[in-house]
């Protein structure tokens, strides 16, 4: 009786398309992860128990300071981000030239007042990152200019979600003022970021 032998070479070729499928499945998955950035400042959230994760796209975040200086992050899609700064350069009648806009499309957050962000804006990348605002974004009874962010970022996409990350230090008229704020524009829901209760 002969024998048949049987065939490798299909077995072959169906394990390089399995590597070819895994190895463009995990370049996928390295080039579309958005890895989480380090705060501007050091902040250390109070802790619960809440297990709810944030969203991750169409995201705003405004981060609180233990000294009370308030900056804004805004979404991390390019082009809406320029729309913002054009909302916001219209209504304080501030020109942002083209390569500030391109600054604009790459800074982490805002912690300056409209009237000092071009000269921000203006600073090598590097200086930008190891800024330290002194005074951020005005936010009081007078100046509302956090809430401006946040408003003409909701007229660029009403779908915009909020995340609020305050130091557990950080003072509470602080963010008594902040909250007054968005109830003022009548922007009730944003989220909190906490730690995890029990982890450092």
């Amino acid at each position: 009786m002969a024998r048949i032998k049987p065939k490798r070479h299909g077995v072959v070729t169906d394990m390089t398309a399995m590597c070819d499928v895994a190895f463009l499945l995990l370049t996928f998955f390295i080039l579309t992860t958005q890895f989480k950035k380090p705060d501007v400042e050091q902040i250390k959230p109070p802790s619960s128990i809440s297990e709810k994760l944030l969203p991750d796209a169409s995201l705003m975040t405004i981060n609180v300071t233990p000294n009370g200086v308030f900056y804004f992050q805004p979404v991390e899609n390019a082009g809406e981000r320029v729309q913002v700064l054009d909302n916001m350069g219209k209504k304080y009648g501030v020109t942002f030239t083209q390569p500030e806009k391109v600054a604009f499309t790459r800074v982490q957050a805002i912690g300056v007042p409209i009237s000092q962000l071009k000269s921000y804006l203006n600073l090598p990348e590097e200086k930008q990152k190891d800024f330290k605002a002194t005074e951020g974004i005005p936010m009081d009874s007078t100046n509302k200019q956090l809430i401006d962010w946040v408003q003409q970022s909701l007229a660029v996409n009403p779908n915009y979600k909020l995340a609020i990350k305050g130091d557990v230090t950080t003072k509470y008229p602080k963010v008594k003022s902040l909250f007054e704020g968005l109830r003022d524009i009548d922007f009730l829901k944003f989220w909190l970021i906490t730690s995890q209760e029990g982890k450092p």
